[in-house]
């Protein structure tokens, strides 16, 4: 029997294998678990560092400080790091960020931690504050500029999958099991295998070259990175997602201040324990952050942020406190309390679905907006963390808990545009339309409404 058209066509065309079904570029796929990896070192410190240097004598006001100044410099690399991915190409970018990850990590366990010198603590912990968004980032980068477009979407979400594991649930599951046995300072050492290792992976596997045109220079990759701040005076909602977007995290970056502190020294919590704890609260996280996509279909975005997120993360931030104050040190009641916690922090997950959606015609602006406000989450929740010594842990909670009902009033305002006229209204590139709608007209529902 002759061979069709249809059939040859289909011969000819070779389907497409798993990985590249999910969105991932084959020359690529070893980045993700490089980056997985490189966040697995980087988030081993997060559930002890704190009161591992308070036991080495730092005072509660000393490492929230420490933690400020790295929350800072992160802040700047997020928003530097696109700019040096566009102009020097995402993998010396990534490179860098290691190279910056690995000198500095030795120079703070070394001159720093064991000398006990804090000046130096301050020093190095805050430059290597670079590395981190230079290696996650820059891979970021990397896969907008080698991935389809048709694809990107589900591409980023396995970005976002390999970046959370490492950093949150791998590395505290794997701290919780071998601090007992090997202690603090040998774990923070271990850091480094994990980090090693993503950095190979870039070196050695991943080999996808850009082929998008010529690198721009970098005052012109800068200029862009300036213009993106200038659209929250033209779409001064895009600036409130991004306030929101800030909200989202500041209590996990406060608590990995303080928190670890008060279970274990206060409430009585093992360390081991307590990394469990917290590792099934990012785990919670990590399957939030699938789960509020289907949330969001099913009841608006804008309300899944508000009231999953936003009325969730308060409730869960006092019961964080107020639970474990009440019954102890009862380590399920607790580990249920996190998980719910960890789900609330993933409901503001349709953000990123919502601020694209605010300005249209600026799309890569906006994104950058909350990705500042990612950054920008860090610093002031570790510059929050610093009231527990003035105002104690109590007041402390209920400033953060109190954050969140600000960001649930803020998210009602981030209703999308009704048409592609409102946006161009808000360029200045229509004058406001004086036209009401006829009475009885069907009102289309968007996001939230």
């Amino acid at each position: 029997m002759p061979t069709s058209p249809h059939t040859a066509a289909d011969a000819a065309v070779p389907r497409p294998g798993l990985l590249e079904r999910q969105g991932i570029v084959r020359p690529l796929a070893f980045g993700y678990l490089a980056v997985m990896l490189f966040m697995v070192g980087d988030g081993i410190e997060v559930g002890f560092l704190s009161p591992y240097l308070e036991s080495r004598g730092l005072s509660g006001s000393e490492v929230a400080l420490l933690w400020s100044v790295y929350g800072f410099v992160v802040a700047i690399a997020a928003w530097l790091s696109g700019a040096l991915a566009e102009a020097w190409g995402p993998r010396r970018v990534m490179l860098l960020g290691l190279g910056i990850w690995g000198v500095f990590e030795v120079l703070f366990l070394t001159v720093g931690v064991a000398a006990g010198n804090y000046p130096l603590m301050l020093l190095t912990f805050g430059i290597r504050g670079l590395g981190y968004p230079f290696f996650a980032y820059g891979f970021l980068v990397w896969i907008a500029m080698e991935t389809p477009s048709e694809k990107l979407s589900r591409a980023v979400s396995w970005y976002w999958f390999a970046s959370t594991a490492g950093l949150g649930v791998i590395s505290s599951y794997f701290a919780g099991a071998v601090i007992p046995v090997i202690g603090e300072m040998a774990t923070l050492w271990l850091s480094l295998a994990f980090v090693a290792a993503g950095g190979a992976l870039v070196l050695f596997l991943v080999r996808a070259r850009v082929t998008k045109g010529p690198p721009a220079s970098m005052k012109d990759s800068m200029s862009q990175m300036v213009k993106a701040l200038t659209i929250v005076k033209t779409h001064p909602r895009v600036g409130v997602g991004g306030v929101v977007r800030l909200i989202n995290t500041l209590s996990f970056y406060a608590f990995v201040v303080f928190l670890t502190t008060h279970m274990v020294n206060e409430v009585g919590f093992s360390t081991a324990q307590w990394q469990t704890i917290w590792g099934t609260m990012l785990l919670a996280n990590v399957v939030a952050n699938l789960l509020s996509g289907y949330v969001a279909d099913w009841i608006g975005g804008v309300n899944t942020v508000a009231w999953v997120g936003g009325l969730g993360c308060f409730l869960t931030v006092l019961a964080l406190y107020y639970v474990p104050e009440a019954v102890g040190p009862s380590f399920g009641i607790t580990l249920a309390v996190a998980v719910v916690y960890g789900l609330a922090l993933g409901a503001f997950v349709p953000l990123s679905a919502i601020m694209p959606l605010l300005a249209p015609r600026h799309i890569a602006s906006a994104v950058a907006i909350l990705n500042l406000g990612a950054g920008l989450s860090q610093f002031v929740g570790s510059a929050v963390a610093g009231l527990v010594g003035p105002i104690g842990i109590e007041g402390t909670v209920w400033v953060i808990a109190s954050v969140y009902l600000v960001g649930l009033v803020l998210t009602f305002t981030l209703k999308e545009p009704k048409s592609a006229a409102d946006d161009a209204v808000a360029d200045g590139l229509l004058p406001p339309s004086p036209v009401k709608e006829p009475a009885g007209a069907a009102v289309v529902a968007r996001s939230g409404e």
